[in-house]
């Protein structure tokens, strides 16, 4: 199995590069690391970066995941071959413009593009962004997926993830203590659903809200409180129509509570989105 330590960072591609910087930094209120080329890096806590939009098609995703040792990545690499998933080692170049030491990509069974990394780089610089939207880090993503139990069963068993609770058919997965870092919600094609933020409390949850609304930007769902994860949201739309969130209040599910829970199944109906009432404007999220 290989473990995965951590999310990392996600890349997408964009036609209009300084567009979406100056919603990433202006609206989103995330920070610019560097500009390399035709790349912006934006960071949202002590990780070098956990955006990076470069100029490109904009179905293109890449998200990446941390493992601990050299060896564990020879290992994934290995085990992703094995197991019929083409694994391909990036070069030094490549390797460089991530940020990180080492570096393999693969594709889930839906098609998602997939990074695992081996000792990316931190930061020596505090986060300081030009909008104070609360941000305390990114911490998670939804994913979409062709085939929710297939893909599944990948993450959970070729990969460490476990499951915490399902809506419907989509598994919201952990591979730490914070309820989900990934969900998996069916789609028709592939790539990254939603980016995930989260704030310090909810009165940013409720200060973007207005925020949000005083600029135009489409709100797609929330403000509302998840029943799985109990954290308070609110989704709004982005560039190129991707999804970001703003939430607070996640639940952990530690060591001690690992001995008796049980993932839960929620029906893949409104108030399973949301215990409060607020009905979601997105696709992935209607029934």
């Amino acid at each position: 199995m290989i473990h995965l330590h951590d999310i990392r960072y996600v890349r997408l591609g964009t036609p209009d590069l300084e567009g979406s910087v100056r919603y990433a930094t202006e609206v989103l209120g995330l920070e610019v690391a560097r500009r390399v080329g035709k790349a912006v890096y934006l960071k949202s806590d002590s990780r070098d970066h956990t955006l990076c939009y470069f100029e490109g098609d904009p179905r293109d995703h890449t998200s990446a995941f941390e493992v601990d040792t050299p060896e564990e990545l020879d290992q994934a690499m290995a085990l992703l071959e094995q197991s019929g998933y083409a694994a391909t080692r990036g070069s030094v170049e490549e390797a460089e413009k991530r940020h990180v030491r080492d570096f393999i990509n693969f594709k889930d069974p839906s098609g998602n593009s997939v990074d695992l990394v081996h000792a990316p780089h931190h930061s020596g610089r505090r986060y300081f962004p030009s909008r104070d939207a609360g941000i305390t880090g990114f911490s998670h993503i939804g994913l979409r997926t062709l085939n929710p139990r297939r893909d599944e069963a990948f993450w959970t068993q070729l990969l460490s993830a476990k499951v915490s609770d399902r809506i419907g058919e989509a598994p919201l997965l952990r591979i730490d203590e914070v309820h989900h870092k990934i969900a998996l919600f069916p789609s028709s094609y592939p790539g990254v659903q939603h980016i995930n933020h989260q704030v310090e409390s909810i009165d940013d949850v409720m200060r973007a809200y207005y925020i949000l609304l005083e600029k135009g930007i489409p709100i797609r769902f929330g403000p509302g409180r998840h029943p799985t994860s109990g954290a308070m949201f609110l989704y709004f739309e982005g560039p190129d129509g991707m999804i970001y969130e703003y939430s607070t209040g996640v639940r952990l599910i530690t060591e001690e509570d690992e001995k008796t829970y049980r993932p839960r199944t929620f029906p893949a109906i409104p108030s399973s989105f949301c215990m409060w009432g607020s009905k979601p404007d997105i696709p992935e999220f209607k029934t």
